[in-house]
């Protein structure tokens, strides 16, 4: 299952930092996301976009997460020669990261 099945995302950054945001559509799948959504596992899976550090908040009132990626933008928005230089694109990026279900 694709972490977009069951969830949607929003960003933002400022400076070198981004923040992306994971939300349940339905809140009984939020342990799921707990378990399979871990900071290790989305700085794996963003590869070499994710030079620096991931800090995992949990929102469980609103069956949400919110992952700070640092040094995610290779030194800013108006410093950075990244095609998408504010990031946004990286909340569809990370949706497509395969949860295993099997438990």
């Amino acid at each position: 299952m694709k972490l977009k099945d069951i969830a949607h995302s929003r960003t933002g950054d400022k400076g070198d930092i981004i923040n992306i945001s994971v939300i349940a559509f339905d809140e009984k799948d939020y342990p799921l996301l707990l378990e399979q959504v871990t900071s290790t596992k989305v700085k794996e899976f963003l590869g070499g976009t994710a030079l620096g550090e991931v800090t995992r908040y949990e929102l469980p009132t609103l069956a949400a997460m919110n992952f700070v990626v640092q040094k995610a933008l290779r030194g800013g928005v108006t410093r950075s020669l990244r095609m998408d230089k504010h990031g946004k694109t990286l909340s569809s990026i990370l949706l497509e990261m395969t949860m295993d279900t099997k438990h």
